[in-house]
């Protein structure tokens, strides 16, 4: 029977390929004279456990081509989300993508790249045609793996991996009552509730300090940029459906937590040492909150939920000012 021949939009069908979620990995070897080369590629799969062998394509127009075609070696580096930069750096062209990279001893000369998620020390085992692509299949001569949450790559974009373990997610898997709509799916219960029980933990570690939630925000806030007016500082925390008052303040500085200064009328607010101490004694407690739910979750899970959450403050963001943006 003869082969039909299908026409394919290429765009289209890039598109479709992107669907795929894949991780991102970088390809190392040396030349002849013994110059590092590495590629980005999320190409890489894995072919078989028994021998242990792993696969990965480069295209035929790569300008590294010939060199990994006549190596004898290569690593796999599975990058974590701390190596986004990294991938940029090896998939450009023209520059050094060694500079000032700190490489481990491997068991070839092949470079060998610190902090990832995963590494693959390979031998080529055999080379195919794959269309446009040359696939390298290489025998895995030794690995290593850390707990670092994985960087992805879907659809044209860097992407988190998160688990989704059955066991633990038993919200939303039973169905409301009838006369009910309010489910535990909804993301604003699901918000709420992670919001106050992370509040509480945090809460507890406060009062056991002696110290509240008022002063957290406000002394959090000065720590942060200080020397605000009042007006200023409450446009930071009004969101949060609290209001600082200048009796508050008051309150902080017979604490002797701020100082006034300027006019009494229209007074501005900074931290004196004592207060910058507090301040930083509380961001450790939060902290050991936030060790404490990340240990829970798993790097990973953590990072993913860290970046989604930015992503929601970004899409209903009512305007608030960047604490964080530089005056």
């Amino acid at each position: 029977m003869a082969m039909q021949n299908i026409s394919f939009d290429p765009q289209a069908f890039r598109a479709a390929l992107g669907t795929f979620t894949t991780g991102v990995t970088i390809i190392t070897t040396q030349t002849e004279d013994g110059s590092p080369v590495g590629i980005t590629a999320n190409s890489f799969n894995s072919v078989s456990l028994n021998p242990p062998l792993v696969l990965w394509s480069l295209s035929k127009q790569a300008r590294s081509l010939p060199i990994f075609s006549s190596g004898k070696h290569w690593n796999v580096h599975v990058l974590s989300t701390e190596q986004e930069n990294l991938s940029g750096r090896f998939a450009t062209q023209g520059e050094d993508k060694f500079a000032e990279i700190e490489l481990d001893n491997g068991i070839s000369e092949a470079p060998l790249l610190q902090d990832c998620t995963a590494r693959f020390q390979c031998r080529t085992a055999f080379q195919y045609e794959g269309g446009d692509h040359v696939i390298f299949v290489g025998e895995v001569l030794a690995f290593d793996h850390s707990d670092r949450a994985p960087l992805a790559f879907q659809s044209g974009q860097y992407a988190l991996a998160t688990r989704k373990p059955r066991s633990e997610l038993r919200l939303a898997t039973t169905p409301p009552p009838p006369e009910c709509s309010y489910t535990e799916d909804l993301l604003g219960y699901l918000l709420g509730r992670g919001h106050y029980q992370t509040l509480n933990a945090l809460r507890q570690l406060l009062n056991s300090q002696q110290l509240d939630e008022q002063s957290f925000f406000v002394l959090s806030i000065l720590c942060i940029r200080d020397d605000m007016t009042l007006e200023e500082i409450n446009t930071f925390v009004t969101y949060t459906g609290r209001e600082v008052t200048l009796a508050s303040m008051r309150f902080l500085e017979r604490q002797r937590l701020v100082a006034f200064e300027g006019p009494a009328q229209s007074p501005r607010f900074v931290l004196t040492a004592q207060g910058r101490e507090v301040s930083l004694h509380q961001l450790a407690l939060a902290k050991a909150v936030e060790e404490d739910l990340s240990a829970k979750l798993g790097a990973a899970d953590a990072q993913a939920l860290k970046v989604l959450l930015k992503r929601l403050i970004v899409v209903s963001d009512p305007g608030l000012p960047d604490l964080w943006a530089p005056r």
